[in-house]
């Protein structure tokens, strides 16, 4: 990456796609389309997060379908502009109204099953029937693995149903891979876990390994419907491309997706000796090096912990050397998400590490009042 940033800033074109095309985003356009399967004459569009690439997704599958409407899941998370946020269900969004019309569906759970996949989809058929006429409805918006709602793994066959819903009515499809993709599940695109054909799939996070970039996959007649819809200046700037065309050749050439595969499992099985000795642990799940801890208080009801107490191990865990999140929508699950070349003795160590902190937070080491300038959402 360095070698990459710093050859394309010493000889930049220009920091602008808006005038003239430079070479690294050209490069990395036509890397992410041989590396993604796909039928037809297709686009990449560039921007900076995944926030604007969702947004930018939103605002011209609605303006190329002639349709207002969307669809995504309680629990999903597209990004913080109006419009990418409008779309999101997160519990933690509720700040910010959705966009009128917006369809909110149950993601379903096998962990907390409230809604089977069948009741979801019959939920969708029953809204088409009535207060959602399919031909108003512009997109869905997917995560493969839904993951601030908790990293909730879709049950086998869920995903491809609701494509082929979406088909019969000509609803676009899109696939947020922004947290997922790349290589993190095991797979270089989360979605082919569940056998997908998206019309659009949008990258972010990863794709710039600590740089800020996004990217739209899509096919030309919606892409290039009308010129502006993802205007930015800095957008596709040379420094970034390059440094994503250095991040994608790595996680290809070095098979990546599956270290993630191995590593996943062996971090996997080793929360699973965790669970034996934790009973606050009442689930492990996930794809690859995408997993979720959902911490529970009592493991015949499923009820989550306090938000306070998920605290505590994240806040206890850093002290002791390992970096993680929570997510979920009661704010109760260990996000596990470490970098794809991850060792395997890093992965026993950071085992040991959040053993420790489990079993000190059980003791009440760690004081509410010291977790309070550090809770998330």
């Amino acid at each position: 990456m360095v070698d990459a940033i710093t050859k394309a800033a010493s000889d930049m074109a220009g920091a602008s796609l808006l005038m003239i095309p430079n070479e690294p985003a050209t490069a990395l356009a036509e890397s992410l389309l041989a590396a993604t399967p796909g039928t037809g004459e297709r686009r990449v569009w560039f921007g900076h997060s995944g926030s604007d690439a969702n947004d930018a997704a939103m605002r011209v599958a609605s303006a190329a379908t002639g349709r207002g409407r969307f669809i995504s899941f309680i629990g999903s998370y597209h990004g913080c502009l109006a419009g990418s946020m409008s779309i999101s269900g997160h519990t933690a969004m509720t700040h910010s109204l959705p966009r009128p019309g917006l369809v909110l569906l149950p993601y379903p759970d096998a962990y907390r099953a409230k809604f089977s996949a069948d009741d979801v989809l019959a939920l969708l058929d029953y809204q088409f029937e009535t207060t959602c006429p399919p031909e108003q409805v512009a997109a869905i918006f997917i995560e493969p693995i839904l993951s601030d709602g908790g990293l909730i793994v879709p049950p086998d066959g869920f995903l491809k149903a609701l494509q082929e819903r979406c088909r019969k009515h000509g609803i676009l499809v899109v696939l947020d891979e922004v947290k997922v993709g790349l290589g993190r599940s095991g797979k270089l695109h989360a979605y082919q876990h569940d056998g997908l054909e998206p019309d659009m799939i949008v990258f972010g996070k990863g794709l710039g390994g600590g740089l800020p970039i996004s990217a739209i996959i899509g096919p030309a007649a919606i892409l290039d419907h009308a010129p502006a819809f993802a205007m930015q200046t800095t957008a596709g700037n040379p420094v970034c491309t390059a440094a994503g065309q250095a991040v994608l050749d790595t996680i290809i050439g070095e098979n990546l997706a599956a270290h993630a595969a191995a590593m996943g499992a062996k971090l996997s099985a080793g929360f699973a000796e965790l669970a034996e000795r934790h009973e606050i642990i009442g689930d492990v799940r996930g794809r690859g090096l995408a997993l979720g801890v959902d911490l529970v208080t009592s493991r015949e009801t499923r009820a989550p912990v306090a938000a306070v107490t998920t605290a505590k191990v994240i806040y206890r865990a850093y002290e002791l050397g390992a970096n993680f999140l929570y997510v979920g929508l009661a704010a109760n699950v260990l996000e596990i998400t470490p970098p794809l070349n991850v060792s395997a003795a890093e992965i026993e160590e950071g085992l040991d590490i959040i053993d420790r902190a489990l079993a000190d937070v059980a003791r009440g080491i760690v004081s509410d009042a010291s977790v309070q300038a550090f809770m998330n959402w």
